[in-house]
């Protein structure tokens, strides 16, 4: 784990613009391979965010889908919809910094399966990522 990783998803999460700051790096070999920031209102697609997007970049960049060599940091943790992705992509070890309470997977995926071969640590940068996310929702409200 190198919190570098997280500084870049963090710095990354900062272009998201009009949608909620969260950013990821997918990093091969100590490289990172790909970078996204969340893209749902630019795009007007409600599966563009910041792990889809880094998955399909990272899976097309390296020629495959399997990316079990691959580490993944995003700014928050990833949702049901992400974290099956994740899984799916046999992505090697996920890093988050936000816990989200109320559409957080990995914590419930992880108490529901023995099974995981994905390595999953939250709270990396954990005060950075949350503050990213209050002052977006500070500025909308």
């Amino acid at each position: 784990m190198n919190t570098d990783f997280m500084e870049k998803a963090l710095e990354i999460a900062q272009k998201s613009g009009k949608d909620i700051p969260v950013g990821a790096v997918l990093v091969k070999n100590g490289k990172i391979l790909a970078q996204a920031h969340n893209k749902k209102e630019k795009l007007n697609d409600p599966t563009a965010h910041a792990e889809i997007l880094v998955i399909r970049e990272g899976a097309k960049k390296s020629g495959s889908w399997r990316l079990e060599d691959c580490s993944l940091y995003v700014t928050l943790e990833p949702c049901p919809m992400c974290a099956w992705a994740i899984l799916q992509a046999r992505i090697k070890s996920v890093y988050f910094g936000a816990y989200d309470s109320n559409y957080g997977a990995f914590s419930v995926f992880k108490e529901f399966s023995s099974h995981l071969k994905t390595e999953i640590r939250g709270g990396i940068l954990e005060e950075k990522c949350d503050n990213i996310l209050k002052e977006y929702f500070k500025r909308l409200r």
